[in-house]
């Protein structure tokens, strides 16, 4: 058993009256207990990586700075690279500890009783399993991790704490048919689409908890109902942000994969900013994110382009299509736009934030999600009978 000292005692009084804080009120009694129960320093590798260039921290040559970070109501990467070795300037994160506050949160939406049952997709640290292992019982959980590394240390950081829920290396996205179906499930892990294993592995009436992601913007949570047909609906709320599921990985760069010297688009202008969709705007970018489907998209400041302070580039995940929207670093009122290929990337953002902007500028708590029998995800405002629009 994991031995909890005055300095982790103290770390996790702490910790807790921040997540307090976060949440506007404590964890119910039955996940406090669990909190004490499974330390989240027990889960934590000896090496974590800190910041925007994710330096190594490790436990025996900064013990106190590990702590704190441990206890600290921020996430904490655990892994980069998937493992691999890489410099520091090549570094890149592919495993993490959850913030606590959204753990605790996702706890409680995901509503679970006495004698249910819980599959989760992503094992990570193995620190969630654990809560859910202690609120249920052990046998009650089954978490499946996609990296074998990742699902061999938290079956063993699990058990330093006495537990020993079903611990599986696999594609999450398949879900465990040999566990029967779940009461709940839960992700770890953001998805681009709900698998179908997972609605055919849950009972009619459960219940499937995902980080959203769509390629415009990770943010956001969805919250299904399984109907016991094949489908499943529900609603979203915001508050994460979570590494997307491997399987559904994009990998694509703009010069690498999407530009070729024989494109030539079509220029225009647009008086709609690029940060009013990829600002500071949450709710804007989850909108428009709904209806684009499959265009992502990224910043390139200071290019080396005459009269071009700063870009933004759109590109659809085939790579088929792409745009670019240029601000000359004076004008706020007009901005260059590029566009390539069989669909105008601009234009669908454009008729995206004016359909958003006109619905009253709602925020992700106002939107649906409708999964069919047919594996179709249809997204929806306020009702399921009013389908944003499709701009794909």
């Amino acid at each position: 058993m994991t031995l909890i000292g005055a300095a982790e005692r103290a770390a996790m009084r702490g910790l807790l009256d921040s997540v307090n804080e976060s949440l506007g009120a404590p964890p119910a009694p039955v996940w406090e207990a669990a909190y004490w129960a499974v330390p989240r320093h027990a889960f934590l590798p000896e090496t974590v990586w800190l910041g925007d260039d994710l330096a190594e921290c490790s436990r025996e040559a900064a013990p106190e700075t590990w702590l704190r970070h441990a206890y600290a109501d921020t996430p904490v990467v655990t892994q980069v690279n998937d493992g691999r070795p890489a410099e520091p300037e090549d570094r890149w994160a592919s495993s993490s500890a959850s913030a606590p506050s959204i753990v605790f949160r996702m706890l409680d939406m995901l509503d679970v009783t006495a004698g249910q049952s819980v599959l989760e997709i992503g094992t990570g640290t193995g620190w969630n399993a654990g809560l859910l292992a202690q609120r249920l019982a052990p046998e009650r959980v089954t978490t499946i991790e996609v990296d074998p590394e990742l699902s061999a240390r938290a079956a063993v950081r699990l058990g330093s704490v006495g537990l020993e829920p079903r611990v599986i290396c696999g594609d999450g996205a398949f879900g465990y048919e040999e566990g029967g179906r779940y009461d709940r499930v839960i992700a770890t892990c953001s998805v681009r689409s709900i698998p179908p294993a997972w609605i055919a592995q849950t009972k009619p009436g459960g219940v499937i908890l995902a980080p959203w992601e769509s390629p415009w913007f990770c943010y956001g949570l969805v919250r299904l109902t399984v109907d016991g047909y094949g489908g499943a609906s529900g609603t979203f709320s915001p508050h994460s942000a979570f590494m997307l599921m491997r399987g559904q990985r994009t990998d694509l760069r703009i010069y690498r994969d999407v530009l070729r010297d024989e494109h030539v688009p079509a220029e225009s202008s647009t008086r709609l900013s690029p940060w009013a969709v990829s600002g500071d705007d949450w709710a804007a970018q989850f909108a428009v994110g709904l209806q684009l489907g499959d265009v992502w998209r990224t910043w390139h400041d200071n290019p080396d382009v005459r009269g071009v302070a700063s870009r933004l580039w759109l590109a659809t995940t085939d790579a088929r299509s792409w745009a670019a929207v240029d601000w000359d670093g004076k004008r706020s009122d007009r901005f260059t736009v590029w566009e390539h290929g069989p669909r105008r990337l601009w234009e669908s953002v454009e008729a995206g934030y004016v359909w958003w902007r006109d619905a009253g500028r709602p925020g992700p708590e106002r939107f649906g999600l409708t999964v069919t029998a047919e594996g179709a995800h249809v997204p929806w405002l306020d009702t399921s009978d009013n389908p944003v629009p499709d701009l794909t």
